[in-house]
């Protein structure tokens, strides 16, 4: 029961703190029109995007070290391959990977979501994350957002973890919450 109302706790809070940011936006403005901000989704590039980068960096290690209770007994080593930014969370008593897809287009996002839906078998939709999000039937999270898709594969964690410990899939929301709440296009 903890795991469904975390996912309706994770839609609301995940909604009013992605009011707050979490896009790359552009000022547009013409001689007669007001001034207005628009999203831009950013395609993939010969090299990770700022966003992907985001999920391995200082900031983000420091946030889940706050949401686990445990900060990793080994320096985050992130990689870029086949357009994929990765990097593993190691603690003494599991690990957990984030990784980011970046895609070309709408269609490419699409067709890799849904194809990550099959291979990993969706259990859950989760409302209210980012433009889709899913989890699977070991607790691990995929979320996604403009051209991008991001995995937080917890099978590496024991059943509870943490201090306190918690489950794993609770682990996995709340680190996409807390990635998405701020990721931007770029």
């Amino acid at each position: 029961m903890r795991q469904g109302r975390s996912l309706v706790i994770l839609a609301v809070a995940g909604a009013l703190v992605l009011a707050a940011c979490g896009s790359t936006s552009k000022t547009v403005s013409t001689s007669n029109a007001p001034t207005s901000t628009v999203h831009v989704a950013i395609p993939v590039k010969a090299t990770p995007s700022v966003s992907a980068k985001m999920v391995c960096e200082h900031e983000v290690q420091t946030e889940i070290a706050g949401l686990v209770g445990e900060k990793p007994n080994q320096p985050i080593a992130p990689t870029w391959k086949d357009h994929v930014y990765s990097c593993t969370y190691h603690y003494k008593d599991g690990s957990f990977t984030l990784s980011v897809k970046e895609l070309a287009d709408r269609a490419d996002t699409d067709a890799y979501f849904n194809g990550e839906a099959q291979k990993l078998g969706k259990t859950q939709n989760i409302a209210g994350l980012a433009q889709g999000a899913f989890t699977t039937p070991n607790g691990s999270a995929v979320v996604r957002k403009d051209y991008k898709v991001l995995l937080i594969d917890v099978s590496k964690l024991p059943a509870h973890f943490g201090n306190p410990p918690d489950t794993r899939g609770n682990i996995a929301l709340n680190v996409a919450a807390t990635i998405m709440s701020c990721w931007t296009g770029a």
